[in-house]
C-alpha cells in the first residue's frame, strides 16, 4: 500500500533543473525525437542564450525554415523546421533546447464515466443551476461579483451572446484564422459564462459566479478545440505586456498537451512563470487523463503541461451529483492525477466541480452538435472536465480579489501566491476514491470552498510586514454547506512537500511576489529549505522516523534513489514502490498491478 509519509518526502526531493548553458549538443523533448521520423517539416520551439534571437531568426530564414513567434519573454523561437536540421540546430551554440511546438486541446471531457472503484452517477443527472453551484461552493449568500476584477481567458473565443457582450472587454486572435470573432468550437463561450455570463437568456437559472468580471477573450484553439503551444505562449505574453492597460488579473488556461519534458525545460510552462512572477494569477486545468484509455483504470501521472508548472494553481474535478452536501462527492474518474512526469511533483493543487455544468452557447458550434451535450435549457451546454472546474476556480479567485480589494487603505494586493494558498489552506477533503492512490495527488488539499477562501481573503492585510501576524478580523478554519459544517484542510501543498498549521496565518516570504510556488520556504519550525542550495542537498525531518537527506538520497546524472526508513523507492529509468507501481521515461510505460499504461498511450 502507498505510504503517505513515505510520498511527502520523497517527492520533497524533485526539482527539475533546468539545463546547464555549457553544453556540446542541446536537447530535444520525446515529441521532438519522434517527429524526426515522422514529419518533414516538424513544427518547434527553440530556447537560445541571451542575446541570440538576431542571429538566429537570420540563419533559419535563410535557410526556408518559417519563423512562426518570436518569444523574447522565455527566449525562445517558434519554427517550422526541416527534420534533417534538427541535428545542426542542436548544435549550434545559441542554441540551449529544443522542444516541441505541441498542439494543445481543450479539457472538456465526456460526461463521467463509471471507474470500476468509485459510485456511478445518476442514470439521469439534472443540469446543475448555479444557485445549486453557489450552496456547493459555500458562496449562497454573498453579494460579490467580481467587480473589477480582470480576466484574460484564452481558449476558443468566445461567441457575443447577450450573456456575454457586456462582459467582453477586448477580443484578440492569436490563431490567425478567418474569423477572429468567432468561436466555432464553444468551449471559450461556454467557460465565459461559467464565470461572467448575465445568465439572462437562461431567465437567471444559469449566469456565471462573477457576473461583474471583465473578460479579455484571447483566441488559441480552432473550431475542434485545438491549438498549437507558440499561439498560447504568445496570447500568455500579450497577456503580461498589457496587464495594466487591459486590467488583468487572473489567466484561465482550460487546455494543455501532454508532458514531454522536464517542467524546467517546457516553453508553455516557462510562459506561465513568468505571467506568476509579473503578479497575475494563472488558474489551469489538471487534465482529463485520469483514466487508463483501454482498460478504464483510474492511474496516475495523468497531469498535463502546463499544469505541472509550480507557480500555477493546477485544478482538477469533482463529482458533486448536484448536491450541496460533499457526503456524495468524490474525484471525478476523469480527472488527472499526480504525480507530474519527469518531475514527480504533486499536483493537482485543489479540485472543484466538475462534471455537467452549464453554460450558454451558439447553435453553430461543434459543442452544440452533440445533442448528449445539451442542457435543457436552449442553447446552453452541460460540459464535464478539468476545464469547467478551473472556470469555476477563477471565478471564485475573482471574488476573492474583489473582496480584499473592498478593504480600503491596504497599499499591496494578494499576490498569486497568496491567492493560491488560500485556495488551498480553506479546501475541503472529499472522501477517497478507493483506488488505492493517496488522496493528496487525487484531490491536492481538497475541494474549492469558496466561501472560506473569500473569507479568508477579506482578513488578510496585504500590506502588513514581513513575519507578522496578518489576519485583521478572527476566522473560525471551518465552512457550513447546507446543514452540515466541515473543517479547512489547513494544509498546504508546497513544491513537492506538505506543510500544515498556521503557516497562512503570517505574512512570510514565501507569499512574495515574483517568487515560484516550492522555490524558498521559511515557516517556523515546520521545514526550512535553503533557497540557495539545490533541494537534492537538503537534510530535512518531517516527523519521527521519517528522514530525507543525503544519506537516503543520491544523484547519478538523470538517476535519482530515496525513501524512507521504512519503504524504497528507486527513480530513474523506472520507479519501484511499495506494492508494484513502477513507471518510468516516456520511452516507458507505466504498470501498476497488472495494467500498463503510460504518457505515450494516454491522449490528452
Amino acid at each position: 500500500m502507498f505510504s503517505l509519509r513515505s510520498l511527502v518526502v520523497a517527492l520533497a526531493a524533485l526539482a527539475a533543473a533546468a539545463p546547464a548553458f555549457a553544453q556540446t549538443k542541446a536537447p530535444v523533448d520525446a515529441a521532438v525525437e519522434a517527429a524526426q521520423r515522422t514529419e518533414s517539416r516538424p513544427r518547434v520551439i527553440i530556447r537560445h542564450r541571451p542575446g541570440a534571437a538576431a542571429r538566429l531568426v537570420k540563419q533559419f530564414a535563410a535557410h526556408g525554415d518559417r519563423i512562426v513567434q518570436q518569444h523574447d519573454s522565455i527566449g525562445a523561437l517558434a519554427v517550422d523546421l526541416h527534420a534533417e536540421d534538427i541535428e545542426t540546430v542542436r548544435k549550434n551554440p545559441d542554441v540551449l533546447w529544443v522542444s516541441a511546438n505541441a498542439r494543445v486541446r481543450s479539457n472538456a471531457a465526456p460526461a463521467a464515466r463509471k471507474s470500476p472503484r468509485t459510485p456511478a452517477p445518476p442514470l439521469t443527472p439534472p443540469d446543475i443551476d448555479t444557485g445549486v453551484l453557489r450552496a456547493m461552493l459555500g458562496i449562497g449568500s454573498s453579494r460579490l461579483t467580481g467587480a473589477g476584477v480582470g480576466i484574460a481567458l484564452i481558449d476558443s473565443g468566445v461567441n457575443l451572446v447577450t450573456d456575454l457582450n457586456a462582459r467582453v472587454k477586448a477580443y484578440y486572435d492569436f490563431t490567425g484564422g478567418p474569423n477572429p470573432s468567432v468561436d466555432g468550437y464553444g468551449h471559450g463561450t461556454h467557460l465565459a459564462s461559467l464565470i461572467a455570463g448575465s445568465g439572462r437568456s437562461s431567465g437567471g437559472y444559469h449566469p456565471g459566479l462573477a457576473t461583474g468580471a471583465s473578460l479579455v477573450v484571447m483566441k488559441v484553439l480552432d473550431g475542434n478545440g485545438e491549438g498549437y503551444t507558440s499561439d498560447v505562449i504568445a496570447a500568455i505574453e500579450f497577456a503580461v505586456a498589457n496587464r495594466t492597460r487591459l486590467g488583468i488579473d487572473i489567466i484561465n488556461l482550460s487546455l494543455g498537451h501532454p508532458i514531454f519534458e522536464p517542467a524546467g525545460t517546457d516553453p508553455l510552462v516557462a510562459a506561465v512563470e513568468k505571467a506568476v512572477a509579473a503578479g497575475i494569477v494563472v488558474v489551469v486545468s489538471a487534465g482529463n487523463n485520469g483514466l487508463n484509455p483501454l482498460t478504464g483504470q483510474v492511474g496516475t501521472a495523468g497531469i498535463g503541461s502546463p499544469a505541472n508548472s509550480r507557480s500555477a494553481i493546477t485544478v482538477g474535478a469533482t463529482i458533486s451529483h448536484g448536491t450541496v452536501s460533499l457526503s456524495d462527492d468524490y474525484v471525478a474518474p476523469f480527472s488527472a492525477r499526480g504525480p507530474t512526469w519527469y518531475d514527480g511533483r504533486i499536483k493537482p493543487d485543489i479540485v472543484a466541480p466538475g462534471d455537467r455544468l452549464v453554460g450558454v452557447t451558439t447553435q453553430s458550434t461543434k459543442l452544440y452538435a452533440n445533442a448528449k451535450l445539451r442542457a435543457k435549457k436552449a442553447l446552453h451546454l452541460k460540459l464535464s472536465g478539468t476545464s469547467v472546474s478551473t472556470a469555476v476556480t477563477t471565478a471564485i479567485v475573482a471574488l476573492m480579489i474583489q473582496q480584499n480589494r473592498l478593504d480600503e487603505g491596504w497599499a499591496k494586493p494578494l499576490t498569486p501566491n497568496t491567492v493560491k494558498a488560500l485556495l488551498q489552506y480553506t479546501a475541503l477533503k472529499v472522501k477517497p476514491s478507493g483506488t488505492g492512490i493517496p488522496d493528496i495527488l487525487e484531490q491536492g488539499t481538497g475541494t474549492l470552498n469558496g466561501g472560506g477562501a473569500i473569507t479568508l481573503a477579506k482578513a488578510i492585510e496585504p500590506s502588513a510586514p514581513k513575519g507578522t501576524w496578518w489576519i485583521e478580523t478572527p476566522v473560525s478554519p471551518s465552512t457550513q454547506l447546507g446543514s452540515r459544517i466541515y473543517n479547512w484542510a489547513q494544509s498546504l501543498v508546497w513544491g513537492d512537500g506538505l506543510v500544515w498549521g498556521d503557516s497562512v496565518m503570517y505574512r512570510q516570504n514565501a507569499w512574495a511576489q515574483g517568487l515560484t510556488w516550492g522555490d524558498s520556504l521559511v515557516w517556523g519550525d515546520t521545514v526550512t529549505l535553503d533557497p540557495s542550495r539545490p533541494v537534492i542537498d537538503l537534510f530535512t525531518v518531517w516527523e519521527p522516523k521519517v528522514i530525507w537527506g543525503p544519506g537516503l538520497a543520491t544523484s547519478t546524472g538523470q538517476s535519482l534513489v530515496w525513501g524512507d526508513l521504512e519503504d524504497s523507492l528507486v527513480w530513474g529509468d523506472g520507479l519501484v514502490w511499495g506494492d508494484g507501481l513502477v513507471w518510468g521515461d516516456a520511452d516507458d510505460g507505466l504498470v501498476w498491478g497488472d495494467i500498463v499504461w503510460g504518457p505515450t498511450v494516454l491522449p490528452f
